[in-house]
């Protein structure tokens, strides 16, 4: 089996782009490799070529699965219980869709254990007040 080929240049772009837009500013990846079951019961474990970056707490990985596959989530590193986090989705074969999707659902569990509920303000949250 030929192995995963790393990212190219245009893909790495791509992430970094879309970080871009997402914190207002450039964020690095990194590049590493995470073995995976690429198949349901798949007993063999495939290296494959993932950028990983580290963004308001949590950590977010995009694991290039094969040609056009894509994997992502992401995880909070000072948390001792190591909880990973997916998209609900196993797989993309959309490169900005897979970033897209996985900054949102952060974005989302972010908010959720801040306890930001919609009708809540700035003040609301500092004084603890429930939202009217």
């Amino acid at each position: 089996m030929n192995p995963i080929p790393d990212f190219e240049r245009g893909e790495r772009w791509l992430v970094e782009s879309c970080l871009k837009e997402r914190y207002g500013r450039n964020v690095t990846t990194q590049a590493a490799d995470v073995e995976l079951q690429l198949a349901p019961g798949d007993a063999q474990l495939t290296a494959c070529p993932t950028l990983y970056w580290e963004e308001r707490g949590a950590a977010f990985v995009i694991v290039k699965a094969g040609e056009g596959r894509w994997r992502s989530m992401f995880f909070y590193p000072a948390e001792p219980d190591g909880e990973q986090y997916g998209t609900g989705r196993s797989e993309f074969d959309d490169l900005a869709e897979c970033v897209t999707t996985v900054l949102r659902a952060q974005a989302d569990h972010e908010k959720q254990r801040l306890g930001v509920e919609s009708g809540k303000t700035a003040l609301d949250l500092a004084s603890g007040k429930e939202a009217p």
